[in-house]
């Protein structure tokens, strides 16, 4: 289910671009669950860049160790993580949220999970795991599209209305399950909702038989930083079980993990 890469929103290029970068990064992207290995043209393809170009930046990618190739395939090495757990392991979020997460997690008996937004989809940066109840694993680095998730929705619910409306403009709604919300005025009303009531619960939208409640993670400033949530399977807890037994508990542990963070901010 995660996606390759991502179209976002234009920025400001100075004189300090470097586009070489921007093009090498965008060929690391193009690679995805759906597109594991692919071929010089399709990477050309996806990228847009030529097929010389393409070529050289796999090459390059290759000698540094984050691409392999048996000389007409080409598949992204376990190299890559580095990239990721670089930026996790100097943030202080996944530090400070992990033993509220397992806390959460042993009291409820379902998972707990915090993910932040990046692009159009939610980046798991830290988890607290019970049973397994999707049919796809999920890990530090899992990348869901934003829509049909529960943390995804409350991430979005905290963007400026400028982002949001960029978003809803680009963002392609798959109905990943009979449930998933796939109208974009439907999509807008229930962010709308969020927004206002501070949690959000979706009921099995990105996966029969998944249900899950998240709230969101803010900095000091008031500003949603990130999103934590509870899943469990739907053939435990139903719609109301979600929202009385594990709102409650969610919303506690969100408050402690500011108020952690707030701390590590003095320091």
């Amino acid at each position: 289910m995660t996606t390759g890469a991502t179209p976002e929103e234009p920025k400001a290029r100075g004189a300090h671009f470097v586009q070489s970068l921007d093009r090498g990064l965008a060929v690391i992207r193009a690679f995805s669950e759906q597109t594991p290995a692919m071929t010089l043209s399709e990477v050309a393809r996806t990228t847009g860049l030529t097929r010389a170009a393409a070529r050289r930046f796999l090459l390059t990618l290759s000698d540094l160790g984050y691409i392999r190739t048996d000389g007409r395939m080409f598949r992204l090495t376990p190299r890559v993580l580095e990239l990721g757990y670089a930026y996790l392991s100097s943030a202080d979020l996944p530090e400070v949220a992990q033993p509220h997460l397992e806390r959460l997690a042993s009291e409820v008996n379902e998972s707990s999970s915090l993910s932040i937004l990046d692009g159009d989809d939610v980046v798991y940066i830290a988890r607290a795991a019970t049973t397994r109840i999707m049919t796809v694993s999920i890990n530090v680095g899992t990348r869901f599209p934003a829509y049909a998730t529960s943390m995804g929705r409350v991430l979005l619910a905290g963007r400026p209305p400028a982002q949001l409306d960029a978003y809803l403009e680009r963002v392609r709604l798959d109905p990943l399950t009979s449930h998933t919300i796939a109208s974009v005025e439907r999509l807008r009303a229930e962010l709308e909702k969020i927004r206002n009531q501070g949690w959000a619960v979706v009921d099995q939208e990105l996966e029969e038989g998944l249900r899950a409640v998240a709230v969101p993670i803010r900095d000091h400033q008031g500003n949603v930083i990130a999103a934590t949530n509870i899943s469990a399977h739907a053939s435990r807890r139903s719609a109301e079980d979600v929202r009385r037994d594990l709102l409650p508990p969610l919303l506690a542990t969100a408050s402690r993990i500011e108020a952690d963070l707030e701390i590590a901010s003095r320091g």
